[in-house]
């Protein structure tokens, strides 16, 4: 059993880690809409074009579908390996005092994330692939014109900052669980993990955040 969980917990780590450059690549992408209007649409439909045309992308999209299933259901199987194991809790639970908030409530961020990502896929990919869109001068899909429209609502704009508050904290003990289980957790690194793995949250979650603010407050 122990090696079994040790394998799950590999399996968490490296689908994490590529969801971790994923972002990162996403981020990138999305930070188009803050340029000018007119040369936002062109850059972010152009880019979005890229995207759906290529098939290497198509593949690693494939892939990514996967890895977010994978790393869902091996942190399910995980806890409830984890409660299983652990049995009765005692009275007084101690783990308050020796863990952070997050550490101890990866389920429900990762549940309010899952649901952002059903959500976002819909009005994004399933949009993108499976709906007849406008086009624009250039002859491509105007996603811009649907993430405009999306981030000028503002019920979608307060769930897109809460589901990006849970992602910062999924993402800094994820970070620092996933170093620890590939054996990167070394005392004579762990300044460097932890400011390494502070930097690319605040980054991400700071990125992601601003987008659809910015957006919003846009005439």
């Amino acid at each position: 059993m122990k090696q079994t969980t040790i394998q799950y917990k590999l399996v968490m780590a490296g689908t994490g880690l590529f969801l971790c450059f994923f972002l990162v690549i996403h981020l990138l992408g999305n930070l188009q809409l803050l340029l000018p209007a007119s040369e936002a649409k062109e850059q972010f439909n152009w880019y979005s074009h890229l995207l759906a045309g290529n098939m290497g992308i198509k593949i690693i999209s494939w892939v990514l579908l996967i890895s977010i299933i994978a790393h869902a259901v091996y942190a399910l199987i995980l806890a409830t390996k984890t409660k299983k194991a652990n049995g009765t809790q005692y009275v007084y639970d101690k783990r308050a005092d020796v863990s952070p908030w997050n550490s101890r409530n990866m389920g429900l961020l990762g549940t309010v994330i899952l649901v952002f990502l059903i959500i976002h896929l819909k009005d994004f990919w399933y949009v993108s692939d499976f709906t007849t869109m406008s086009l624009d001068k250039q002859g491509y899909k105007d996603m811009y014109s649907v993430a405009v429209l999306t981030f000028h609502e503002w019920w979608y704009v307060l769930i897109y900052e809460v589901s990006f508050i849970a992602v910062g904290f999924h993402l800094l003990h994820g970070f620092f669980s996933a170093a620890r289980t590939l054996g990167l957790y070394h005392p004579k690194y762990v300044k460097l993990l932890r400011y390494t793995g502070w930097v690319y949250t605040a980054f991400i979650t700071g990125g992601f955040m601003l987008i659809p603010i910015v957006v919003y407050f846009n005439d």
